[in-house]
């Protein structure tokens, strides 16, 4: 019995040092490159021409950032990101939460059918070109609502939903109607409050996409004054790898051009790393939710 339990002991013990090392050198694949966007971000063009450091350039220079941020239309193109990613995911929460409601009622009629079309739309979709000449059929273009509105739903997101909502006890909208509750109310103050996890996960989720989103500007922007700040980058990468072309010969300008790249990865990024820790427990406890209800 004791030999046992001392074999149980020693395969456990191996079994955590196999799994410490293996997430350790995960850890290291993650931080070490991330690391050293950050550092070159902040090193010189003449300490990335010399490319000899990983943790720590020998100069360091705030040039690569004052770079990104000399044009002031920049600022203009935060503001459009922060507005679009803002009220694109309050209206795509609450419009996926109001769907998801009422798919969850078994009494919906066809609720089979809205059911299944919802999941066509999960594996296909129209395409690029007849989504570009919808949008102008609906007089989107150049507008700002066409970062909001094609990004109402997903069904997706709906499941997801409906998992919790399927979860409340039934008591408690009986409850509330014997009280004389409508459906507004009893969606709004029970079945919302209680799916905060659920909310959060879909939030952080469709939060990221909006903030990265860079192909709706690309396809259905011209205006440059609604250029979020990813395309907005964009075009400072081009610009400076247009001048990097015209110093071809000079390491130090490749270097410089370089380095403003790396520093509109970090000034995109900034902003996701900072909410993130914010909605982590409750997009843990969503995700672990919604993948193990039926």
């Amino acid at each position: 019995m004791e030999r046992k339990t001392m074999k149980k002991d020693t395969d456990s013990r191996v079994f955590d040092i196999i799994n410490v090392v293996i997430l350790t050198l995960f850890t290291l694949l993650i931080v070490v490159p991330l690391w050293n966007i950050v550092v070159s971000s902040f090193a010189s063009g003449q300490a990335l021409a010399k490319g000899d450091f990983i943790f720590w350039p020998s100069k360091l220079s705030l040039e690569n950032y004052r770079s990104v941020f000399r044009d002031h239309s920049i600022y203009r193109a935060f503001f459009i990101s922060i507005s679009k990613t803002v009220i694109g995911v309050v209206t795509h929460v609450f419009f996926c939460a109001m769907m998801a409601y009422a798919m969850s009622k078994a009494n919906l009629k066809g609720r089979k059918l809205y059911s299944a079309m919802g999941i066509i739309t999960m594996f296909f979709s129209g395409g690029m070109i007849p989504m570009y000449l919808l949008l102008r059929e609906l007089d989107m273009l150049n507008s700002f609502w066409v970062y909001i509105i094609p990004a109402l739903l997903s069904y997706y997101d709906v499941i997801i939903l409906m998992n919790f909502f399927r979860d409340v006890p039934p008591s408690l909208e009986e409850s509330a109607m014997m009280d004389g509750a409508g459906q507004w109310r009893i969606f709004l103050q029970i079945y919302l409050p209680l799916s905060k996890p659920a909310l959060a996960t879909i939030a952080l989720f469709n939060g990221v996409n909006q903030w990265n989103d860079f192909m709706t500007a690309k396809l259905y922007i011209t205006d440059k004054t609604l250029y979020p700040l990813q395309m907005k980058l964009y075009e400072i990468i081009v610009q400076s790898q247009t001048q990097g072309m015209q110093n071809i010969g000079t390491a130090v300008a490749q270097s410089t051009t370089k380095g403003v790249q790396l520093a509109t990865i970090v000034v995109t990024t900034i902003p996701i790393l900072v909410i993130y820790p914010l909605l982590q427990k409750h997009f843990i406890a969503g995700m672990m939710v919604g993948a193990v209800k039926e």
